[in-house]
Parts: structure tokens; sequence; C-alpha cells
């Protein structure tokens, strides 16, 4: 049966196809890594754009190949990791460009939609490099220009061929890869992209079609390379995500970053700015981008630790670690997704029950979806992730780590903890380092972001471990609820406190002890009173001199509380970096809707 054309339906399946077959082939692709820096992290990278490419299109009906291609170029920026991510997103954003408005296109429409992707990637950087996945690229769109199938079956597999044909000549044109006897990871990566999608063409999107090299073949290439010094004078490898409504032109990002690094890339989309670039003053790229718009993500991974944790496990003889240290946490955290993808870390989902349903928080329900069941009227409970969930976790993060850290919901609170404690004690082939974040929402997540951070720049598990009970005992969480019936069906608080509370319209603020208990900090009268008494009581415990703080806000099925509490949050404490966001339904579940806390993080 002949495929004549390509609409929505189909771009969308093939493109899931292709980024499940990224995502397959990691390990190996970490393993091959040597160029621009052999820090075995393109893998990971490119699996990590896959995955938010096919997150944001997989539950799609669109059926204009059109808007299927701009939902994956949109899904591509906000989710690219690396320069691999970066260079993809770009090519993305071509073909979504080449096919704006079009329902279907037919076979000569593609060869014409993959140049203007081509042409695309090419212009977003300021040296292109051959012998990476731009040259996969580039000679794809050249034969597909040439081809002349109409049959897109044929005509995938045709540029399959070229694909891995410039795949397999990359060390002609690297000496790196020359030398370390290796095809260049990049480029492998688009060859498995495409090998998915025409599998699926082929009805089976998970079998290669044909061998692919494994690690006793290729080695682990990126731990024998020694690191390249005079070549990559920069040490870190620094990503940013801005939203705003002004952000400054693809031109000006880049002249401000030209002289502060190398392997720069810019995509500017409609109301939000990506950046990627080694430099070697990440906190200065920061403070820029803060003055152009909200900063929504930010890392700078030390490259040259990493490329040291590639060597050790190399001599070792052990499964390739990109990382010293790899991050584990649970759903109740409340991370915006964004921050999650940009720094790798795995999240473990909590368990949500309305009556006989069971669902996993965050992939089988999201925060609004519960919030409004929960508005008409179904009741829910909560439950703990199995040991099983968090050991599969924990194994799959120690492919990426030496080590893995767990920054777990507080003991207090739940039996989480104690179901990771026994997952640690299982895993096998990693040391696994938990600590108790005594806490919930956005004070576990802030802990979490924290230990991601450090983590990047190499710190020892151990060491972060300390850190973060440092920074636990002088932060904090306080929270209200505008209606009393879900506390007191938690156990919360009495049936008689509710009445009286109900009849004085009195509204509770309530804190989380350093142990992790949830405790009265305060009551007020009528809600627009909540507000003032919590800052008051923020400033209390924030140092006047504070410079490493924090915030975060949260709030259940409320977003009109964000901006106001944000405001009031930097009124008061001047311009901080913040985390907003619903909470999920672990939360939401005990507090109800129309409760909204704000986190607080002292890292001084």
């Amino acid at each position: 049966m002949k495929i004549e054309y390509l609409d929505g339906a189909r771009l969308r399946r093939a493109l899931v196809a292709g980024c499940g077959f990224v995502q397959h082939r990691r390990a190996e692709l970490n393993r091959i890594n040597v160029f621009p820096v052999p820090d075995g992290d393109t893998g990971t990278n490119l699996a990590l754009t896959a995955a938010a490419i096919a997150d944001g299109i997989r539950s799609s009906h669109d059926a204009a190949v059109g808007t299927v291609a701009q939902r994956a170029a949109d899904a591509a920026i906000l989710g690219a990791r690396g320069n691999v991510g970066m260079i993809l997103s770009h090519f993305l954003i071509g073909f979504a460009e080449a096919v704006r408005n079009r329902a279907r296109i037919g076979a000569a429409d593609f060869a014409e939609a993959l140049h203007r992707a081509v042409e695309h990637a090419y212009r977003s950087l300021e040296r292109p490099v051959e012998g990476t996945i731009i040259t996969a690229m580039r000679e794809v769109a050249e034969e597909a220009r040439t081809s002349r199938a109409v049959d897109f079956a044929d005509l995938v597999e045709g540029l399959l061929v070229r694909a891995k044909s410039a795949c397999d000549r990359t060390p002609d044109l690297l000496p790196a890869l020359r030398k370390a006897g290796v095809v260049d990871a990049s480029a492998k990566g688009f060859v498995h992209l495409m090998e998915g999608m025409v599998a699926y063409v082929h009805g089976d999107p998970f079998v290669a079609l044909d061998a692919t090299p494994v690690f006793e073949q290729v080695g682990a290439a990126a731990g024998r390379v020694e690191y390249p010094v005079t070549e990559e004078t920069y040490r870190f490898c620094t990503e940013a995500l801005v939203r705003g409504a002004a952000l400054p032109t693809e031109r000006e990002v880049r002249d401000f970053l030209r002289n502060r690094g190398d392997s720069t890339i810019v995509i500017r989309g409609e109301g939000v700015l990506k950046i990627h670039v080694h430099t070697d003053e990440p906190e200065q790229v920061f403070r820029w981008l803060r003055g152009v718009g909200q900063l929504v993500t930010h890392k700078a991974e030390d490259m040259a630790a990493q490329h040291a944790t590639v060597e050790r496990a190399a001599a070792s003889h052990v499964q390739l670690a990109r990382r010293p240290v790899s991050i584990v946490t649970d759903s109740a955290c409340d991370l915006p997704i964004e921050i999650v993808r940009a720094h790798g870390i795995r999240v473990v989902p909590l368990i949500v029950v309305f009556d006989r349903e069971v669902l996993q928080d965050g992939v089988d329900i999201d925060a609004p979806t519960f919030v409004a069941r929960l508005k008409a009227g179904e009741h829910a409970s909560t439950s703990q992730p199995p040991p099983r969930a968090f050991l599969d976790a924990f194994t799959a993060a120690a492919e990426d780590g030496e080590a893995v850290l767990g920054v777990i919901l507080g003991a207090a609170l739940s039996g989480t903890y104690q179901s990771a404690e026994t997952a640690a004690r299982k895993t096998e082939g990693s040391r696994v380092e938990l600590v108790d974040s005594a806490g919930a929402s956005l004070l576990q997540g802030l802990l979490v972001l924290r230990a991601a951070e450090l983590a990047e720049l190499g710190r020892a598990p151990e060491d972060i471990a300390v850190e973060l009970r440092r920074i636990r005992a002088q932060s904090g969480i306080m929270f209200t609820v505008d209606v009393f019936d879900y506390l007191l069906k938690s156990g919360r608080v009495g049936r008689g406190q509710v009445m009286i509370a109900g009849l004085l319209d009195i509204k509770p603020i309530l804190g989380v002890s350093p142990e992790g208990k949830v405790l009265p900090a305060a009551k007020v009268r009528g809600r627009a009173n909540v507000l003032p008494r919590m800052l008051e009581l923020l400033q209390e415990k924030i140092p006047r001199d504070a410079k490493q703080l924090r915030f975060g806000v949260v709030h259940v099925g409320c977003p009109e509380m964000i901006d106001q509490v944000s405001a009031a949050l930097r009124e008061r404490f001047g311009e901080r970096e913040t985390l907003v966001g619903p909470a999920t339904p672990v939360l939401a579940t005990h507090v109800g809707p129309g409760a909204w806390g704000v986190a607080w993080q002292l890292e001084d």
C-alpha cells in the first residue's frame, strides 16, 4: 500500500516512533560521544529532547501536518538539551515554517521542507562543524531533492541509507572521531531518529533495520579520549530558558554571548528564548537573562567534572556514567516540568485514587484535571509509590551517575521515604544516598533543584546531602486553605475547630517544622488579611541581609494568586528567583481548591 502524502496523524506517529527509538539508544550514543567534548552526554541530551518532543505531540489529534510540525518544534524548543538538542530544535523550526498552514504534503513538498529545515539549522550556528548531525541533516535533504520516489515508504528508506552513509563518513571530517575510532554521536543520533521513523512505516518502531554498535564493539570512547583543553577553553555547559513579552532579538543575544564563550546556539520563539553556550561565567549570563525576561530554567554543568567521571567509569570497566551524581525525587516536589527536563531529574509518581480508579500523579492525571474533579464533588486519596517504582528509578539513574541522590517527600508526612529506603537497600551496582526533605511541595522542590545544581558542579553525594540538610534547617513553607473540609478529612483539624473557623471567617496559616510536621503558624480574619500576615511571618524568618534566597509560590486551582503573591514578594524582598506552579494532586488532596502557599530557601 503506497503512502502518497504526509498528514498530521502520520507525521505525529512517525515522530513519536523516531523519538522513542532515540531514547532506546541513549547509552550507546553516550559511549561514543567524543566531540566537541568527551563528556558522554550526547545520548542523554538527545534522548531528553526527543522525550519532550514526543510528549508535546503524543496526545495531539491535529489532522494538519503544519499544526503537528509546529507543535513538535514548540516542544523541542522547551525541551532542547545540549548542542544536539538545540540543533534538532532549529531543524524542526525550519521544517514547521516550510509546511505552515498545510493540511498534507507530498514527497516533493517534503523534500523542500527538509531543505528549508537544514538552511534554518545552519543559520543557527555561528561556526557549523561538518562531521556532526548538521552534515547528516544536509545530506538527507540533498537526497530528498534528487529522489524520484513518490511513495513515502520508498523515500524515507532512501533517506535513511544516505543518513547512514553520512554518519559512517564523519571520522573522515573530524580528526577527534578518527583518533577515537568512532562515528559522531550526534550524527548517529539523527540516524536513530530516522531508523525509528522508517521502522514505524514497516510496523515495528523499536527494531533497527540493521545492527547497531554495542558497548563491546565501540568501547567507552568518551572515557578513552583526553579532555581537549586546548580546543575547549571554557568549562561550563550553560543553558537557560527565558519567557517574556519583549525579549531581545536572536542577534542581540548572540552579540552578548559572543565574547563570553563558544558553542553558542540561540533559539528565539514567540515569547520564549533558549540559549546554549560553553562559558566560564554562567552566573554573568544568568544575570543578564534575568534582566530581559523571566528566567524559567538555568543550568551550568562542569564539563571537566563530567569527563573525569566518564574516565573513571571506563577505567573500571563498569557501565558508563556521565555525571558524578544523578538526582531522583518524587512527584510531591511540585517542580515545573521545564526544570525537571533541564536538569535530567527522575521523578517517581505518587499514587492518586478516585474510588477504584488508581492513577499515577503527573503521568495519568495532571493538576488542573485533578482540581476540576475535586470541584465536581469527587473524593480522592493518595498513596506512596511502591518500592519497585523507586528501585526502577534508582536503577535508571545509575546508568547516568556514579552515585544516586534521592530527595524525598518528608518522612513525617508520608510513607514515601520508607518506600524509597526499601528500594535503596535493594539497588545493586550503585550507591544511593537519601535525603529526607522534611517537607513537601516547593519546599522539597527547591531542595531538589539545589541538589541538581550541586551535582552538575561535580560535588560528591555525601557533600550534597550535608548541604541540603543545612539549607533545609533555615528554609520552610507556609500555606493557607480556603475551605477546611480537606484538612478535616486528613485528620489535621477537628470538626469543632472547623465550625468555629467557619462562623468567624478565620483563615489559618500553616507551616512545616524543621522536623517535617505541619503546625499552625497564625490565624487571621478574612481572606484579604492572609497575604500581609504571611509576609510579616516571612520577614521574621528571613535575615535582612540574605543574598542567596529563592521562593516558590504554589496554588490549588487559584492561579490568580501567582502574580499577586509574586509581586508582594518582590516588593518586600527584592528581585529573587521564584518558582511558580500548581500543586500536585498529592498536596491538593489534603488542602483542597483555593489553597496556596509560599516556600523559601535560604542558601547563605
